[in-house]
């Protein structure tokens, strides 16, 4: 099944969770990995390098936005999709998981049939490749200060590596590909998300926030109530 070709780790400190993801999950073809805590999805991560990890929020050792930081950091592991499985559904932790570089969130209980659904329109989007900013302009972008390798997800500026996580990355691409032009919301959790995920109206905010701070805040501007645009 071309679904063995996709890795994917589940994190959580129940045994029975992981133990009825994993069963639903390898019935679809996924190889699947398992680990128990944050620093143990680390140790796992850097083995297995999976495509997609599932996360559970609260867990001992380390929890699971802390285990995602980290994750997002890794060079070999910044491409990496997180999504966060959780009963939690408060808004401050839906905030401060796709602050930490979180894809996508998904509250528990939730039918396999469902988690199979996202996490396959999830895995749509690994590649660089299927985006299509990636195939309509240039291997190498420079934009002023900024310079990005399209082929290997990396950005410099002045000369010093930035480290993306994927979806920043993304949602760079597509500003950058067109400067001074006001990208709507709806156009870009079309192209950054996609049509199949659902995620909070303050996605897009925390992403771009993030990308301030590590390109710099004069780069990106807010057009009040439509979008945003890159300006160089």
């Amino acid at each position: 099944m071309e679904n063995k070709k996709h890795k994917i780790l589940i994190v959580d400190d129940e045994a029975d969770i992981l133990e009825f993801v994993g069963y639903n999950l390898k019935k679809e073809g996924f190889t699947v990995f398992t680990a128990f805590n944050g620093l143990d999805a680390i140790k796992k991560a850097k083995e297995n390098r999976p495509h997609l990890i599932l996360m559970d929020v609260m867990m001992p050792e380390m929890d699971g936005i802390e285990a995602c930081e980290k994750i997002k950091e890794m060079p070999d592991l910044k491409n990496t999709i997180i999504a966060f499985l959780t009963a939690r559904s408060e808004d401050y932790s839906q905030i401060a998981g796709f602050d930490a570089g979180g894809d996508d969130y998904i509250s528990k209980p939730i039918k396999p049939k469902v988690l199979i659904s996202r996490i396959k329109a999830l895995l749509k989007r690994y590649r660089a490749d299927e985006t299509p900013e990636s195939k309509a302009i240039d291997n190498i972008i420079e934009k002023g200060e900024l310079k990005i390798d399209v082929e290997r997800y990396m950005v410099y500026k002045g000369g010093e590596e930035i480290i993306l996580p994927k979806k920043e990355f993304t949602l760079l691409l597509l500003l950058v590909s067109k400067p001074h032009k006001v990208f709507m919301r709806e156009e870009i959790f079309s192209k950054v998300w996609g049509d199949d995920i659902i995620v909070g109206d303050r996605t897009i905010d925390v992403h771009i926030r993030k990308l301030r701070e590590k390109i710099g805040e004069d780069l990106i501007q807010t057009v009040k109530g439509v979008g945003y645009k890159y300006v160089m």
